[in-house]
């Protein structure tokens, strides 16, 4: 028997099929399969254990890429995203659409950074969705999305980076920020000013 994995590890498309008729999922050119035999633990004497083997999923690097551009241009389709991706991509989209890439990971970052604290929800959703905290949530909802649209497209892939954690944002660590064009007097550590956000620990 053979087990066939998904690249990105996610398991939704994790099947059981025939061994030699192992099929690998066409989304993605990155996984890598290993088959080892699996032997049983105790052989009753005059038997022989029929071969099984297993294939498992390696973690599969991240892209390495010259630029943040071409990390962007190598990640998976927008429509791949999980509801947790898609609450970050649609905060970048909101925050940041009209940043620079940069810009829009330092938001996403701020995210992430956010759900591990230990001071905030412990998922992306639920940072996003948190009471007061970004002005473009109305009622637990976030707006309709063009999700057609370029600017959604980047948000999606700044996204995945973000939560990869692929490539180092330029406000690394920080938990706060706020729009440059206002000063609300905040007595925290200032980590960068990314486009028109400052970001703050």
């Amino acid at each position: 028997m053979t087990l066939v994995f998904s690249a990105d590890g996610s398991g939704a498309a994790a099947q059981a099929v025939k061994a030699g008729a192992a099929i690998q999922e066409p989304t993605s050119d990155a996984a890598i399969l290993v088959t080892t035999p699996q032997v049983p633990a105790a052989v009753t004497e005059g038997t022989v254990p029929e071969a099984e083997s297993v294939v498992e999923a390696l973690p599969v690097p991240a892209p390495k890429a010259a630029s943040l551009a071409a990390l962007v241009a190598a990640q998976p389709k927008a429509a791949d995203l999980s509801r947790e991706l898609n609450c970050l991509a649609g905060a970048i989209y909101f925050e940041a659409k009209s940043e620079s890439l940069a810009g829009q990971l330092a938001v996403g970052r701020v995210i992430v950074a956010r759900s591990k604290s230990g001071r905030f929800p412990e998922s992306y959703c639920g940072v996003v969705f948190q009471r007061s905290q970004f002005s473009f949530v109305r009622g637990s909802a976030m707006p309709a999305i063009p999700k057609a649209s370029k600017q959604w497209k980047n948000a999606a892939a700044i996204a995945q980076i973000a939560h990869e954690g692929s490539w180092k944002s330029p406000a690394e660590g920080a938990l706060f920020f706020h729009a440059a064009y206002v000063s609300p007097g905040w007595r925290l550590k200032r980590l960068a000013r990314v486009d028109n956000h400052v970001f703050y620990r």
